[in-house]
Formats: C-alpha cells, sequence, structure tokens
C-alpha cells in the first residue's frame, strides 16, 4: 500500500511504518524472531502455516533456510499477488504457497501442520478474537505440533490504560498481554507452553531500526520520516507511547505445543 492510498491520518500503525518503509514490524526485532526459529528446529519437509503472509517474505525465507513447506494465509489480494510474484521469483513455489484468506476462518484450510507461526498478529486481536484464533490455531495442528508466536507484551498492572492509549496511537485495538495472561490464553486453547523469552520492545529505537533493517534502508526509513511531516507526526506520535511506557512495554516469544 502506498502513501498515495493511504490515510495517514488513519491508517493502522503498522501500515504508516511500511509506508516508510520499515520491514520488520515486530516488538522484538528481527534478533527475537531468529530466537524463535532456532527453538523451532525445524527439519526438512516439515510443514508451516503463516497466518498473515503479507508478501511472502517471511515465508519464502523460512523455505529457503530450513527446507520447510509453507503455506501463508494473507488477507489482502494486493499483497497475495505480490507474495505470488516473489515465490516464483525467489524459485520456491515447489515449497511455498500463499493463498487469499481470513485468518479467522482458518478451518477452511483441511490440512493440519507441524508448525503454525504467528508474529505480530494476537495482539492486535480483541481477547475473544485472541480466544478464536488460538483455538483454531490448535485445530490446525497436527498433534505434538508446535505453535511459534513473537506478541507485544504488558509488563505490571497497567494493561487497560496502556491498551487504550496504544489504540488512540496505532489506531488499531491493540491489547498486549502481561506473561503470565499470554500462557493462560494458550492454556485455555489446549496449547502448552514449553518455552518462552521476553525483552525489551525497541520497535521504533534508532539503533534497533538499524539493526533490524540494515543502514540502507534505515536511512531511507529515517529520511522519509524527516521529510514527510504527515507521516513524520504519526510515527513520533507512535513512538511518545512506547517512551511513555518503555519500562511497561517489551516483547514475548514462545513456543506452545499441542497434545
Amino acid at each position: 500500500m502506498t502513501q498515495k492510498t493511504l490515510n495517514l491520518n488513519s491508517a493502522p500503525g503498522h501500515q504508516v511504518l511500511a509506508a516508510a518503509g520499515k520491514k520488520i514490524l515486530r516488538p522484538g526485532g528481527r534478533a527475537a524472531t531468529q530466537q524463535l526459529l532456532e527453538w523451532a528446529n525445524f527439519k526438512a519437509g516439515e510443514t508451516v502455516l503463516e497466518l498473515a503472509a503479507s508478501f511472502g517474505e517471511s515465508a519464502i525465507a523460512l523455505a529457503k533456510q530450513f527446507g520447510v513447506r509453507v503455506v501463508g494465509v494473507e488477507k489482502n489480494p494486493d499483497s497475495v499477488v505480490r507474495a505470488r510474484a516473489n515465490i516464483q521469483a525467489a524459485g520456491v513455489a515447489h515449497l511455498v504457497e500463499v493463498i487469499e484468506g481470513d485468518i479467522f476462518q482458518l478451518d477452511a484450510i483441511a490440512e493440519q501442520f507441524d508448525y503454525v507461526l504467528a508474529e505480530a498478529i494476537l495482539t492486535m486481536q480483541s481477547p475473544p478474537g485472541k480466544a478464536k484464533l488460538l483455538r483454531s490455531i490448535h485445530d490446525r495442528l497436527k498433534p505434538k505440533g508446535r505453535f511459534l508466536s513473537h506478541e507485544l507484551l504488558v509488563i505490571g498492572d497497567r494493561e487497560t490504560e496502556i491498551h487504550q492509549s496504544l489504540a488512540q496511537s496505532i489506531r488499531v485495538n491493540s491489547t498486549p498481554l502481561t506473561e503470565a495472561h499470554w500462557v493462560e490464553a494458550c492454556n485455555t486453547a489446549e496449547l502448552s507452553v514449553l518455552q518462552q523469552q521476553t525483552g525489551a520492545m525497541g520497535l521504533l529505537n534508532p539503533a534497533r531500526i538499524v539493526e533490524d533493517e540494515g543502514w540502507s534502508n534505515a536511512a531511507k526509513f529515517f529520511w522519509k520520516v524527516l521529510t514527510q511531516a504527515q507521516l513524520r507526526q504519526r510515527i513520533l506520535s507512535m513512538r511518545q507511547i512506547f517512551q511513555k511506557y518503555k519500562s511497561e512495554l517489551g516483547y514475548i516469544i514462545f513456543v506452545a505445543e499441542r497434545p
């Protein structure tokens, strides 16, 4: 989605960041995602269902690095078209498929998978939405299959206040949970958390941006923010909220298993 079609005043925060050229939108950054994938210990030929696959870039990377077969679900039809072109260009069409679909209708997919991967997806759902999605994830896993998750974390007891502040700034119903509540949500869906890690959320920290995006892409991002007033206003507004709650916002990655 380009800024010509994107209303920067009302668009969700992740779309605004993408319009500025940011590619890594996970709260723990590239390093946390890499740790999650190391925990997975993929074997060639295993199967992965990725939720909100976007342009297929992470699915392609998984197939190339680990030799797994990946099915991605993506709701935006334009993103699906772009993902399929990327898959063909990468030469991994025998391993990667991105289908158009709604993550809340996973029962339309008959297959069960060794893994389901979702990063920065559950945070954006309401409590009932989280519960429904986690149950659907459970059902799409094979017995002993594993759910790989990377989400936003609340530290402390001000969940409601933080939810309200994030919703006003990010323009979506962002509802991160405490570590205990993430584990409880998984348990309710009959997913047992085996491994977990938490850390600082540095999504709009300049040093983290360089680390995640590389110098070239980071420079392009900073230039857009500096030179485009409306874009700058939205991104700085989000950063102010992140800074206000910097000691109470973090990331969590976890691996949870279906019985």
